[in-house]
């Protein structure tokens, strides 16, 4: 499994890659390059958004029924027809149905290729794989973004065509990396950290989803992370910045370069950090640091005479995002994963990046209104009690846990096993439950990372 997880993480990067190098750029090139007004190039924004809402509610019972490997297919063509047509596009209903068909397919490959990630680990090993998609992820984006800065010239649309071919061709490379991964769905019983597989859990995949209580509660906690932080960083975040901190935009870039640079550099560090820690716990930590973050934004507002401080305090606000997101890495997606049963893998998937992109909607438009009002002081505080309600709910989401999903690094199933001292074996509860009732628990072998 290692070497298909390997090529699972390329293809992600290229992806990330690909992105780079056109979506900073989409807002200019409608905009300006094609001068379709800036009224279009919002409604390019906003249908992008709404056709990754419109396709995930459907994408996990193609994934469960039809494996990922056929989403990865028709959401990497989506989106480089979507990319090529953006390059050529020079009407108004051809952008649109660029945005359309591009935002489609680049929504169904996030499920499809967490589900494949998945697939290729163990509850030990999953919080790594996460956490170096993520980190590729960024790094993609982020060299991407650099060398399309350098290539783009607003003043020559071929140079925008040129990004989106780039763009597409790193698509249809993706799909050439993928559909050499042979990957099978893994057995109920080795799957599942919370045991409700074989059975134990039946019904269509949202009726079971909505049931499950942790699930839906981490959800809502997803909710509020990512329209607290990712919602925020192209809307109220950057009118906060430009319009109270009175920063130049070429200070806010070096704002945005410094979370990338701390998500780069810090992702394994904190990675081997948090890895056997509890889960909700670190969710919980992440809350405090983006309270502390947004209360550094808020002071960066309030400096007088004194510039060079309120800079700092803005830029340390991006950084302390940036440290919060190498924690999230290794432990949310991983979780969605060791919550959903295993024939269900895809629908809880697709849930949760349906709850992201609702939190990237409204997130924006809520950040855009207040900063359109002026309401500075209001938007300030509702961010912090946002961050101080991430806390909350983790910590919430934490009493409903099992231990196997909230600390997985840290338990081993064993037929008939004691607690052993010194080897960090545990017998689950599972297993306890099945002995008193006579009967002999199957073997599961967790590999450890090591206890706490």
């Amino acid at each position: 499994m290692a070497a298909a997880l390997r090529r699972i993480q390329l293809g992600n990067a290229l992806a990330a890659f690909g992105n780079g190098f056109t979506v900073p750029f989409l807002f200019v090139y409608v905009a300006r390059v094609r001068d379709l007004g800036d009224g279009t190039a919002g409604a390019v924004l906003a249908v992008f958004a709404a056709a990754a809402l419109i396709v995930l509610p459907f994408t996990g019972r193609v994934i469960d029924r039809r494996g990922p490997l056929v989403t990865v297919v028709a959401g990497a063509v989506a989106a480089a027809s979507g990319a090529l047509c953006f390059g050529l596009a020079t009407s108004a209903p051809a952008v649109l149905t660029a945005s359309a068909v591009m935002g489609a397919g680049i929504a169904v490959l996030q499920p499809a290729l967490a589900t494949m990630i998945v697939w290729c680990s163990t509850p030990g090993s999953r919080s790594r794989a996460f956490a170096t998609q993520f980190f590729l992820n960024n790094l993609g984006l982020g060299v991407g973004g650099l060398l399309g800065g350098l290539l783009v010239d607003e003043h020559d649309p071929a140079s925008f065509t040129l990004l989106f071919g780039i763009e597409a061709t790193m698509f249809l490379v993706l799909l050439a990396v993928l559909v050499t991964v042979r990957v099978s769905r893994p057995a109920e019983t080795a799957m599942s950290g919370e045991g409700r597989d074989s059975g134990a859990v039946r019904g269509s995949g949202w009726g079971v989803l909505l049931r499950d209580r942790p699930m839906v509660l981490l959800c809502v906690l997803g909710f509020v992370i990512f329209f607290a932080c990712y919602g925020q960083f192209e809307s109220g975040l950057s009118a906060y910045a430009v319009e109270v901190t009175r920063i130049s935009t070429a200070t806010l870039g070096t704002a945005l370069a410094a979370n990338t640079a701390m998500i780069v550099l810090a992702q394994f560090v904190v990675l081997r950090l948090v890895e056997r820690r509890r889960r909700s716990r670190v969710i919980a930590l992440v809350g405090v640091i983006w309270t502390v973050a947004w209360l550094a934004a808020g002071a960066s507002g309030l400096v007088q005479g004194a510039q060079a401080v309120a800079t700092a305090l803005l830029i340390a606000t991006y950084a302390l995002f940036g440290v919060g997101e190498t924690m999230l890495s290794p432990t949310v997606a991983p979780l969605v994963a060791d919550l959903a049963p295993a024939r269900l893998v895809g629908q809880y998937n697709s849930a949760f990046a349906l709850v992201k992109q609702l939190a990237l909607a409204v997130g924006p438009a809520v950040g855009g209104a207040l900063a359109a009002a002026g309401a500075w002081s209001a938007y300030i505080v509702m961010m912090v009690l946002c961050c101080v309600g991430v806390a909350g709910l983790a910590l919430l989401l934490g009493r409903r846990l099992s231990d196997r999903a909230d600390r997985p690094g840290s338990v081993v199933v064993a037929r008939g096993g004691s607690s052993t001292e010194g080897t960090g074996e545990t017998t689950s509860s599972a297993g306890q439950t099945a002995r008193n009732a006579g009967a002999a628990p199957e073997r599961t072998d967790v590999r450890m990372s090591g206890g706490v």
